[in-house]
């Protein structure tokens, strides 16, 4: 089974805001998840936009998950690294 890291979406009509989760690759955008990472409210005010799960995110990467397109850029803007470097 491989996961990836993607944002899974809430809220109302012309209101929505995500959570970042870990979900198989295969699943439904709303579908079950793994687990979940940190959220984005991109109708917020400029500080209160992200909030992520660091260490976490950092260990998924690691196990070889894949960052969506969108959850990457969210994640490079806050200097999260996306290499893939093995654990001890």
């Amino acid at each position: 089974m491989s996961t990836s890291i993607r944002l899974k979406r809430f809220g109302s009509k012309k209101r929505p805001y995500y959570r970042v989760v870990v979900i198989d690759s295969q699943a439904a955008r709303d579908s079950r998840s793994i687990e979940e990472v940190g959220q984005y409210h991109p109708i917020e005010a400029e500080d209160k936009q992200v909030v992520l799960k660091e260490d976490r995110i950092k260990e998924w990467i690691a196990k070889g998950a894949q960052p969506s397109a969108t959850v990457k850029k969210i994640l490079n803007k806050h200097n999260i690294t996306v290499d893939r470097t093995p654990q001890k």
